[in-house]
């Protein structure tokens, strides 16, 4: 079952990814889903085997920490109560 995910992303960036995407003749949700279902697979390779993670790809990272309870449904609501006070 498909799921909307919404992402907040440099507009550059979108624009590169679209104008890539096209070149390749795939959607760009087509692309990020395939790049994802790479990350998720590699956690099932053990650590120490011979997959090399390109720059560009370590380059994606943020770095940024998420709790598990973090509920974003509840902090964006909290936002949109603050915004539109």
């Amino acid at each position: 079952m498909d799921t909307k995910l919404t992402l907040k992303l440099d507009k550059y960036v979108i624009d590169r990814a679209k104008a890539y995407a096209a070149s390749q003749k795939r959607s760009l949700s087509g692309m990020i889903e395939s790049y994802l279902r790479t990350l998720i697979s590699q956690e099932d390779v053990p650590s120490g085997s011979d997959i090399e993670i390109s720059p560009f790809v370590k380059s994606l990272r943020t770095g940024v920490k998420i709790p598990n309870d973090y509920d974003y449904k509840k902090a964006y609501g909290d936002y949109l109560g603050e915004k539109y006070k």
